[in-house]
Protein backbone atom coordinates (compact mmCIF):
# COMPACT_ATOMS: atom_id res chain seq x y z
CA UNK A 1 0.00 0.00 0.00
CA UNK A 2 2.82 2.43 0.68
CA UNK A 3 4.49 1.78 -2.79
CA UNK A 4 0.61 2.27 -4.35
CA UNK A 5 0.46 5.57 -2.62
CA UNK A 6 3.95 6.38 -3.67
CA UNK A 7 3.16 5.56 -7.36
CA UNK A 8 -0.10 7.36 -7.41
CA UNK A 9 1.18 10.67 -6.47
CA UNK A 10 3.95 10.28 -8.65
CA UNK A 11 1.29 10.15 -11.75
CA UNK A 12 -0.49 12.66 -9.72
CA UNK A 13 2.72 14.92 -10.16
CA UNK A 14 3.41 14.22 -13.96
CA UNK A 15 -0.12 14.96 -15.22
CA UNK A 16 -0.49 18.12 -13.27
CA UNK A 17 2.97 18.59 -14.87
CA UNK A 18 1.79 17.51 -18.89
CA UNK A 19 -1.73 19.92 -17.95
CA UNK A 20 0.00 22.22 -17.34
CA UNK A 21 2.31 22.39 -20.29
CA UNK A 22 -1.01 22.17 -22.25
CA UNK A 23 -2.19 25.22 -20.91
CA UNK A 24 0.44 26.83 -22.44
CA UNK A 25 0.50 24.68 -25.28
CA UNK A 26 -3.22 25.09 -26.51
CA UNK A 27 -3.32 29.13 -26.62
CA UNK A 28 0.23 29.21 -28.01
CA UNK A 29 -1.06 27.45 -30.78
CA UNK A 30 -4.64 28.85 -31.23
CA UNK A 31 -3.37 32.04 -31.48
CA UNK A 32 -0.84 31.06 -34.34
CA UNK A 33 2.74 30.97 -32.64
CA UNK A 34 5.18 27.84 -33.92
CA UNK A 35 5.85 25.80 -30.88
CA UNK A 36 8.83 23.27 -32.21
CA UNK A 37 8.82 20.96 -28.37
CA UNK A 38 6.22 19.90 -26.18
CA UNK A 39 7.90 18.22 -23.05
CA UNK A 40 7.42 17.05 -19.81
CA UNK A 41 10.55 16.86 -18.00
CA UNK A 42 14.05 17.74 -18.14
CA UNK A 43 17.28 16.03 -18.97
CA UNK A 44 18.02 13.25 -21.48
CA UNK A 45 14.46 12.39 -23.43
CA UNK A 46 13.23 9.07 -23.22
CA UNK A 47 10.62 9.02 -25.40
CA UNK A 48 9.38 11.46 -28.21
CA UNK A 49 7.21 11.85 -31.78
CA UNK A 50 6.84 14.31 -33.63
CA UNK A 51 3.39 15.30 -34.96
CA UNK A 52 3.17 18.10 -37.31
CA UNK A 53 5.62 21.03 -36.20
CA UNK A 54 5.50 19.94 -32.80
CA UNK A 55 8.17 17.35 -31.40
CA UNK A 56 6.21 15.23 -28.31
CA UNK A 57 8.11 13.67 -25.49
CA UNK A 58 9.18 12.69 -21.87
CA UNK A 59 12.46 13.05 -20.66
CA UNK A 60 13.99 11.20 -17.33
CA UNK A 61 13.85 13.55 -14.50
CA UNK A 62 10.41 14.45 -14.10
CA UNK A 63 10.50 18.02 -12.01
CA UNK A 64 8.93 19.98 -14.88
CA UNK A 65 8.19 20.83 -18.60
CA UNK A 66 8.40 23.21 -21.17
CA UNK A 67 7.05 24.26 -24.24
CA UNK A 68 9.20 25.39 -26.85
CA UNK A 69 8.00 28.64 -29.14
CA UNK A 70 9.78 29.97 -31.52
CA UNK A 71 11.15 33.98 -31.41
CA UNK A 72 10.35 34.34 -26.98
CA UNK A 73 12.80 37.20 -27.03
CA UNK A 74 12.67 40.09 -29.81
CA UNK A 75 15.51 41.30 -31.53
CA UNK A 76 17.54 44.36 -30.07
CA UNK A 77 15.39 47.67 -31.37
CA UNK A 78 18.35 50.40 -30.87
CA UNK A 79 20.14 48.27 -33.76
CA UNK A 80 17.61 47.55 -36.06
CA UNK A 81 17.61 43.98 -35.09
CA UNK A 82 21.59 42.92 -36.26
CA UNK A 83 23.03 41.50 -32.45
CA UNK A 84 26.26 43.11 -30.97
CA UNK A 85 28.45 40.17 -30.48
CA UNK A 86 31.59 42.06 -29.23
CA UNK A 87 30.80 43.07 -25.85
CA UNK A 88 33.31 41.54 -23.37
CA UNK A 89 30.38 41.54 -20.53
CA UNK A 90 29.61 37.91 -19.54
CA UNK A 91 26.25 38.96 -18.95
CA UNK A 92 25.67 41.08 -22.28
CA UNK A 93 27.24 37.54 -24.01
CA UNK A 94 24.74 35.45 -22.48
CA UNK A 95 21.76 37.67 -23.75
CA UNK A 96 23.27 38.36 -27.09
CA UNK A 97 23.50 34.43 -27.33
CA UNK A 98 19.89 34.16 -25.96
CA UNK A 99 18.47 36.55 -28.02
CA UNK A 100 20.66 35.08 -31.11
CA UNK A 101 19.63 31.28 -30.39
CA UNK A 102 15.98 32.77 -30.41
CA UNK A 103 16.13 34.43 -33.38
CA UNK A 104 17.80 31.29 -34.96
CA UNK A 105 14.73 29.04 -34.67
CA UNK A 106 12.85 31.38 -36.81
CA UNK A 107 12.97 30.47 -40.28
CA UNK A 108 12.69 32.43 -43.16
CA UNK A 109 8.42 33.43 -43.60
CA UNK A 110 7.51 32.66 -40.05
CA UNK A 111 8.39 36.06 -38.51
CA UNK A 112 4.78 36.45 -37.79
CA UNK A 113 4.47 33.46 -35.65
CA UNK A 114 7.07 34.42 -33.37
CA UNK A 115 5.89 34.36 -29.80
CA UNK A 116 7.49 38.24 -29.20
CA UNK A 117 4.88 39.73 -32.25
CA UNK A 118 2.05 38.26 -30.00
CA UNK A 119 -0.89 41.19 -28.71
CA UNK A 120 -0.02 42.18 -25.29
CA UNK A 121 -3.67 40.20 -24.08
CA UNK A 122 -2.71 36.90 -26.53
CA UNK A 123 0.76 36.82 -24.15
CA UNK A 124 -0.92 37.12 -21.46
CA UNK A 125 -3.33 34.34 -21.96
CA UNK A 126 -0.51 32.11 -23.66
CA UNK A 127 1.75 32.24 -20.21
CA UNK A 128 -1.16 32.42 -17.87
CA UNK A 129 -2.59 29.16 -19.52
CA UNK A 130 -0.15 26.72 -17.26
CA UNK A 131 -0.92 28.42 -13.62
CA UNK A 132 -4.57 28.70 -14.24
CA UNK A 133 -4.37 24.93 -15.77
CA UNK A 134 -2.92 23.91 -12.23
CA UNK A 135 -5.72 26.23 -10.50
CA UNK A 136 -8.32 24.51 -12.44
CA UNK A 137 -7.19 20.65 -11.61
CA UNK A 138 -7.11 21.74 -7.93
CA UNK A 139 -10.70 23.46 -8.37
CA UNK A 140 -12.05 19.94 -9.75
CA UNK A 141 -10.41 17.99 -7.05
CA UNK A 142 -11.50 20.21 -4.56
CA UNK A 143 -15.44 20.08 -5.65
CA UNK A 144 -15.35 16.46 -6.21
CA UNK A 145 -13.39 16.42 -2.93
CA UNK A 146 -16.28 18.15 -0.90
CA UNK A 147 -19.18 17.00 -2.71
CA UNK A 148 -19.00 13.24 -3.24
CA UNK A 149 -16.33 12.32 -0.61
CA UNK A 150 -17.02 15.22 2.13
CA UNK A 151 -15.50 16.91 4.85
CA UNK A 152 -13.84 15.18 7.24
CA UNK A 153 -15.12 16.15 10.92
CA UNK A 154 -16.05 15.19 14.38
CA UNK A 155 -19.91 14.26 15.33
CA UNK A 156 -21.10 14.24 18.75
CA UNK A 157 -22.22 10.56 18.60
CA UNK A 158 -20.01 8.58 20.90
CA UNK A 159 -17.73 6.45 19.47
CA UNK A 160 -15.88 5.58 22.94
CA UNK A 161 -16.04 5.94 26.65
CA UNK A 162 -13.00 6.61 28.97
CA UNK A 163 -12.65 3.74 32.31
CA UNK A 164 -11.41 6.39 34.17
CA UNK A 165 -11.64 10.13 35.03
CA UNK A 166 -7.53 10.60 34.72
CA UNK A 167 -6.84 8.77 31.35
CA UNK A 168 -7.32 9.47 27.94
CA UNK A 169 -10.20 7.20 26.47
CA UNK A 170 -7.43 4.80 24.96
CA UNK A 171 -6.01 3.75 28.17
CA UNK A 172 -8.22 1.33 29.93
CA UNK A 173 -5.87 0.93 33.16
CA UNK A 174 -7.46 2.21 35.59
CA UNK A 175 -7.23 -0.30 39.01
CA UNK A 176 -7.82 1.70 41.95
CA UNK A 177 -8.87 4.83 40.20
CA UNK A 178 -12.16 6.27 39.83
CA UNK A 179 -14.45 5.97 36.52
CA UNK A 180 -14.62 8.75 34.36
CA UNK A 181 -17.61 11.30 34.17
CA UNK A 182 -18.56 9.89 31.43
CA UNK A 183 -19.12 6.00 32.61
CA UNK A 184 -20.44 6.92 35.59
CA UNK A 185 -23.16 8.66 34.13
CA UNK A 186 -24.02 5.66 32.13
CA UNK A 187 -23.02 7.01 29.02
CA UNK A 188 -22.63 4.66 25.84
CA UNK A 189 -20.67 4.42 23.16
CA UNK A 190 -23.30 5.16 19.97
CA UNK A 191 -25.14 7.43 22.21
CA UNK A 192 -25.30 10.81 19.92
CA UNK A 193 -25.41 13.74 22.58
CA UNK A 194 -28.34 16.64 21.60
CA UNK A 195 -28.20 19.29 24.19
CA UNK A 196 -25.68 20.28 27.39
CA UNK A 197 -27.57 21.66 29.98
CA UNK A 198 -30.60 22.30 27.72
CA UNK A 199 -28.12 23.98 25.47
CA UNK A 200 -28.56 22.33 21.85
CA UNK A 201 -25.23 21.19 20.04
CA UNK A 202 -24.90 19.74 16.67
CA UNK A 203 -21.44 19.55 16.32
CA UNK A 204 -18.07 18.26 18.85
CA UNK A 205 -16.71 21.20 18.97
CA UNK A 206 -20.29 23.08 20.34
CA UNK A 207 -20.44 20.29 22.62
CA UNK A 208 -16.57 20.46 23.91
CA UNK A 209 -17.19 24.33 24.57
CA UNK A 210 -20.48 23.64 26.81
CA UNK A 211 -18.31 21.01 28.80
CA UNK A 212 -15.24 23.55 29.37
CA UNK A 213 -17.85 26.32 30.69
CA UNK A 214 -20.44 23.77 32.49
CA UNK A 215 -18.93 23.89 35.71
CA UNK A 216 -18.53 20.91 38.16
CA UNK A 217 -21.80 18.98 36.76
CA UNK A 218 -23.43 18.71 33.75
CA UNK A 219 -26.64 16.94 32.18
CA UNK A 220 -26.27 15.53 28.69
CA UNK A 221 -29.72 14.83 26.65
CA UNK A 222 -28.54 11.88 24.90
CA UNK A 223 -30.31 10.17 21.39
CA UNK A 224 -30.14 6.33 22.12
CA UNK A 225 -32.29 3.52 20.30
CA UNK A 226 -34.83 6.07 18.93
CA UNK A 227 -35.41 7.79 22.25
CA UNK A 228 -33.93 10.28 24.55
CA UNK A 229 -32.80 10.33 28.28
CA UNK A 230 -31.10 12.70 30.57
CA UNK A 231 -27.73 11.85 31.90
CA UNK A 232 -25.89 13.69 34.92
CA UNK A 233 -21.97 14.01 35.17
CA UNK A 234 -19.82 15.37 37.73
CA UNK A 235 -17.62 16.69 35.73
CA UNK A 236 -13.53 16.45 36.50
CA UNK A 237 -10.87 19.31 35.90
CA UNK A 238 -8.14 18.42 33.48
CA UNK A 239 -5.82 20.55 31.75
CA UNK A 240 -7.20 20.83 28.11
CA UNK A 241 -7.02 23.13 24.97
CA UNK A 242 -9.42 25.87 25.42
CA UNK A 243 -12.29 26.58 22.89
CA UNK A 244 -13.38 29.78 21.75
CA UNK A 245 -17.60 30.16 21.40
CA UNK A 246 -17.38 29.55 17.79
CA UNK A 247 -15.65 25.80 17.90
CA UNK A 248 -11.65 26.98 17.30
CA UNK A 249 -9.00 26.27 19.44
CA UNK A 250 -7.56 29.36 20.89
CA UNK A 251 -3.72 30.04 20.43
CA UNK A 252 -1.45 32.59 21.63
CA UNK A 253 0.64 34.84 19.75
CA UNK A 254 3.26 32.39 18.60
CA UNK A 255 0.30 30.22 17.40
CA UNK A 256 0.70 27.52 20.01
CA UNK A 257 -2.78 26.00 21.73
CA UNK A 258 -3.72 27.88 24.94
CA UNK A 259 -4.50 25.03 27.53
CA UNK A 260 -6.39 25.46 30.71
CA UNK A 261 -7.89 23.77 33.74
CA UNK A 262 -11.57 22.49 32.28
CA UNK A 263 -14.41 20.24 32.76
CA UNK A 264 -13.24 16.77 31.65
CA UNK A 265 -16.23 14.29 30.57
CA UNK A 266 -14.25 11.20 29.16
CA UNK A 267 -16.27 10.61 25.75
CA UNK A 268 -14.42 10.40 22.42
CA UNK A 269 -16.26 11.82 19.44
CA UNK A 270 -17.24 9.77 15.96
CA UNK A 271 -15.31 10.64 12.71
CA UNK A 272 -17.00 10.75 9.85
CA UNK A 273 -17.04 12.69 6.11
CA UNK A 274 -19.67 14.82 5.63
CA UNK A 275 -20.71 16.19 2.19
CA UNK A 276 -20.30 19.82 1.39
CA UNK A 277 -22.65 22.13 -1.03
CA UNK A 278 -21.47 23.42 -3.94
CA UNK A 279 -21.58 26.83 -2.68
CA UNK A 280 -18.66 25.97 -0.14
CA UNK A 281 -16.29 25.29 -3.08
CA UNK A 282 -15.27 28.87 -3.44
CA UNK A 283 -14.31 29.91 -0.14
CA UNK A 284 -12.33 26.52 0.51
CA UNK A 285 -10.41 26.91 -2.80
CA UNK A 286 -10.10 30.71 -1.42
CA UNK A 287 -8.69 29.31 1.41
CA UNK A 288 -6.41 26.96 -0.38
CA UNK A 289 -4.92 29.83 -2.01
CA UNK A 290 -4.37 32.39 0.98
CA UNK A 291 -3.01 29.38 3.04
CA UNK A 292 -0.35 28.17 -0.24
CA UNK A 293 0.31 32.00 -0.99
CA UNK A 294 0.94 32.77 2.89
CA UNK A 295 3.96 29.32 2.77
CA UNK A 296 5.47 30.78 -0.84
CA UNK A 297 5.74 34.48 0.60
CA UNK A 298 7.56 33.35 3.84
CA UNK A 299 9.42 30.59 1.70
CA UNK A 300 12.73 32.07 2.15
CA UNK A 301 12.42 31.81 6.07
CA UNK A 302 10.86 28.37 5.77
CA UNK A 303 14.16 27.53 3.80
CA UNK A 304 16.12 28.82 6.77
CA UNK A 305 14.33 26.81 9.15
CA UNK A 306 14.52 23.35 6.67
CA UNK A 307 18.34 24.36 6.81
CA UNK A 308 18.45 24.43 11.32
CA UNK A 309 16.94 21.22 11.02
CA UNK A 310 19.02 19.43 9.08
CA UNK A 311 21.88 20.87 11.23
CA UNK A 312 19.92 19.44 14.38
CA UNK A 313 19.15 23.21 15.55
CA UNK A 314 15.44 23.03 15.59
CA UNK A 315 12.19 20.20 14.56
CA UNK A 316 11.00 19.84 11.37
CA UNK A 317 8.09 22.44 10.80
CA UNK A 318 5.15 20.11 10.08
CA UNK A 319 3.01 22.61 8.33
CA UNK A 320 6.72 23.53 6.30
CA UNK A 321 7.74 22.77 2.70
CA UNK A 322 8.44 19.99 1.30
CA UNK A 323 10.26 18.02 -1.87
CA UNK A 324 8.57 15.52 -4.16
CA UNK A 325 10.81 12.95 -1.86
CA UNK A 326 8.47 14.41 0.79
CA UNK A 327 5.12 14.47 -1.01
CA UNK A 328 5.64 10.57 -2.11
CA UNK A 329 6.79 9.78 1.09
CA UNK A 330 3.11 11.22 3.18
CA UNK A 331 1.63 9.35 0.40
CA UNK A 332 3.16 6.46 0.89
CA UNK A 333 2.24 6.76 4.88
CA UNK A 334 -1.75 7.89 3.90
CA UNK A 335 -2.05 4.64 1.99
CA UNK A 336 -0.81 3.12 4.44
CA UNK A 337 -3.52 3.41 6.61
CA UNK A 338 -1.01 5.93 9.03
CA UNK A 339 -4.50 8.47 9.61
CA UNK A 340 -6.21 6.33 11.85
CA UNK A 341 -9.63 6.96 11.06
CA UNK A 342 -9.22 9.57 8.91
CA UNK A 343 -7.87 7.26 6.02
CA UNK A 344 -9.70 4.31 7.45
CA UNK A 345 -11.15 2.70 4.22
CA UNK A 346 -9.08 2.56 0.97
CA UNK A 347 -12.03 4.97 -0.36
CA UNK A 348 -10.64 7.40 2.01
CA UNK A 349 -7.20 7.29 1.67
CA UNK A 350 -7.66 7.70 -2.29
CA UNK A 351 -10.01 10.87 -1.35
CA UNK A 352 -6.78 11.87 0.55
CA UNK A 353 -4.56 11.31 -1.70
CA UNK A 354 -6.47 13.48 -4.19
CA UNK A 355 -6.43 16.25 -2.29
CA UNK A 356 -2.93 15.91 -1.72
CA UNK A 357 -2.71 16.25 -5.90
CA UNK A 358 -5.27 19.46 -5.38
CA UNK A 359 -3.29 20.99 -2.88
CA UNK A 360 0.40 20.47 -5.78
CA UNK A 361 -1.35 22.30 -7.99
CA UNK A 362 -2.29 24.82 -6.03
CA UNK A 363 0.90 25.25 -4.83
CA UNK A 364 1.72 24.89 -8.24
CA UNK A 365 -0.47 27.51 -9.66
CA UNK A 366 0.65 30.48 -6.80
CA UNK A 367 4.60 29.33 -7.14
CA UNK A 368 4.47 29.96 -10.86
CA UNK A 369 3.27 33.33 -10.78
CA UNK A 370 6.17 35.28 -8.93
CA UNK A 371 7.29 37.37 -11.12
CA UNK A 372 10.53 36.41 -11.84
CA UNK A 373 11.89 34.30 -15.03
CA UNK A 374 12.44 31.69 -15.68
CA UNK A 375 8.59 31.17 -14.03
CA UNK A 376 5.63 32.44 -16.00
CA UNK A 377 4.94 34.88 -13.83
CA UNK A 378 8.35 36.69 -15.06
CA UNK A 379 6.53 36.87 -18.99
CA UNK A 380 3.59 37.61 -17.22
CA UNK A 381 5.62 40.56 -15.11
CA UNK A 382 6.66 41.79 -18.62
CA UNK A 383 4.03 41.91 -20.82
CA UNK A 384 1.95 43.78 -18.51
CA UNK A 385 4.69 46.11 -17.87
CA UNK A 386 4.87 46.32 -21.83
CA UNK A 387 1.01 47.11 -21.74
CA UNK A 388 1.52 49.66 -19.48
CA UNK A 389 4.37 51.22 -21.74
CA UNK A 390 2.06 51.16 -25.13
CA UNK A 391 -0.92 52.54 -23.06
CA UNK A 392 0.92 55.58 -22.20
CA UNK A 393 2.53 55.96 -25.22
CA UNK A 394 -0.98 56.28 -26.88
CA UNK A 395 -2.45 58.41 -24.22
CA UNK A 396 1.27 60.61 -25.40
CA UNK A 397 0.24 60.57 -28.68
CA UNK A 398 3.44 58.83 -29.23
CA UNK A 399 4.58 55.91 -31.74
CA UNK A 400 3.75 52.39 -29.86
CA UNK A 401 7.29 51.76 -27.94
CA UNK A 402 9.42 48.34 -29.07
CA UNK A 403 8.42 44.92 -27.15
CA UNK A 404 9.78 44.36 -24.04
CA UNK A 405 13.22 42.97 -24.41
CA UNK A 406 12.82 40.09 -21.66
CA UNK A 407 16.25 38.83 -22.75
CA UNK A 408 18.13 41.24 -20.26
CA UNK A 409 16.57 39.19 -17.20
CA UNK A 410 18.32 36.78 -18.06
CA UNK A 411 21.30 36.90 -15.75
CA UNK A 412 18.34 37.08 -12.82
CA UNK A 413 16.76 34.05 -14.36
CA UNK A 414 20.07 31.98 -14.29
CA UNK A 415 20.12 33.06 -10.82
CA UNK A 416 16.45 31.91 -9.56
CA UNK A 417 17.34 28.90 -11.23
CA UNK A 418 20.19 28.09 -9.55
CA UNK A 419 18.96 29.21 -6.19
CA UNK A 420 15.56 26.81 -7.29
CA UNK A 421 18.01 23.97 -7.73
CA UNK A 422 19.86 24.46 -4.49
CA UNK A 423 16.59 24.53 -2.78
CA UNK A 424 14.93 21.39 -4.12
CA UNK A 425 18.60 19.80 -2.88
CA UNK A 426 18.37 20.87 0.36
CA UNK A 427 14.16 20.06 0.81
CA UNK A 428 15.03 16.57 -0.93
CA UNK A 429 18.32 16.34 1.61
CA UNK A 430 15.86 17.14 4.49
CA UNK A 431 13.10 14.69 3.48
CA UNK A 432 15.66 11.85 3.75
CA UNK A 433 16.79 12.66 7.10
CA UNK A 434 14.64 14.50 8.82
CA UNK A 435 11.30 13.38 7.09
CA UNK A 436 8.07 15.08 8.20
CA UNK A 437 5.84 11.88 9.16
CA UNK A 438 2.02 11.65 9.53
CA UNK A 439 2.33 9.75 12.97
Amino acid sequence: MYLLGVLVMVVGIALSIALHEVGHLLPAKRFGVKVTQYMVGFGPTLWSRRRGETEYGVKAVPLGGYVRMIGMFPPRAADGGRLRRSSSNPFHQMIEQARTDSLDEVEPGEEHRTFYRLPVWQRLVVMAGGPLMNLGIAAVLVTLLLTVHGVGTLTPTVSAVAECANTDVADDSCEGQDPSPALAAGLQAGDTIVAVDGTPVSTWSQTTYAIQNAGDTAAFTVERDGGRRTLEADLVLRERPLMTPDGQYQVDEDGELVLGQVGFLGASPTFVYEPQPITAVPGFVGDMFTGTARIVLTLPQRMVDVAQTVAGVEERDAEGPMSVVGVGRVAGEVADGALGDAGDSLTDRFWILLSLVASLNMALFVFNLIPLLPLDGGHIAGALWEGLKKAWHRVRGLPAPAPVDTAKALPVAYAVAVGLLGMTALLIYADIVTPIRLT
